[in-house]
């Protein structure tokens, strides 16, 4: 099995939608197909630019695709919850081979912020995908307009992008913001852990994280 096959898979697929339904009731930001094919796609551009092996790449592929499918369960737990539901999935539904599984589900224990560590590059790779994905179409109407923060920072951000730089081993994450509606230190009031986290985690690839920030490099 590869990235194509797991996205192919209905089940896989049904787990996806589920766990995203879940947030959505709660008012969370969305975690939907958009999130995790954004979050697959940097991952595994995050460790090609830095010449990691196919294997590398495609396992946090992988990892990125299914990363939140613990939201099924409960919000609280999620990384947990969805290592232990994909390691018992893939291992019995699948031909992949034990490390491989292995390495996808410590790589999905490990990405959210509460108990995030970056154990190897998998895992690196796959936290800064999933901490960059700040975009102003993640926002629900549910989530309470304006007196929700979550619902300013996201809407704030008019756009972002993520580069990496192979020579210099730079990753940098570029973000726009309507200061109207957010200002930049109410964007670090809930992104002030994940940018350090995707900081430790480029140190593991011999890399160096850059924030920037209406065209100022915060990091």
């Amino acid at each position: 099995m590869n990235l194509k096959d797991l996205k192919n898979d209905e089940n896989i697929n049904l787990y996806i939608r589920k766990a995203d339904e879940v947030l959505k009731a709660i008012g969370y930001s969305e975690h939907g197909f958009q999130h995790v094919n954004i979050v697959s796609h940097n991952a595994r551009k995050i460790l090609r630019e830095l010449d990691y092996s196919d294997r590398e790449i495609e396992l946090t592929g992988m990892a990125g695709y299914i990363h939140d499918v613990g939201n099924m369960i409960n919000r609280k737990g999620h990384a947990l919850n969805g290592a232990m539901l994909m390691h018992e999935y893939l291992l019995t539904n699948t031909a992949l081979p034990l490390e491989d599984v292995i390495d996808i589900c410590s790589a999905i224990s490990h990405h959210d912020e509460g108990t995030a560590f970056p154990i190897n590059p998998i895992t690196a790779a796959l936290i800064i995908a999933d901490k960059t994905d700040a975009r102003r179409n993640r926002v629900r109407s549910m989530m309470g307009g304006r007196d929700n923060i979550h619902y300013r920072v996201n809407f704030a951000v008019t756009e972002s992008r993520l580069e990496v730089n192979k020579e210099n081993r730079t990753i940098d994450f570029y973000l726009t913001i309507d200061t109207t509606i957010c200002p930049v230190m109410e964007y670090f009031e809930i992104f002030m852990e994940r940018t350090k986290l995707c900081v430790e985690s480029a140190k593991v690839l011999n890399a160096t994280f850059n924030l920037h920030i209406n065209n100022l490099c915060l990091t």
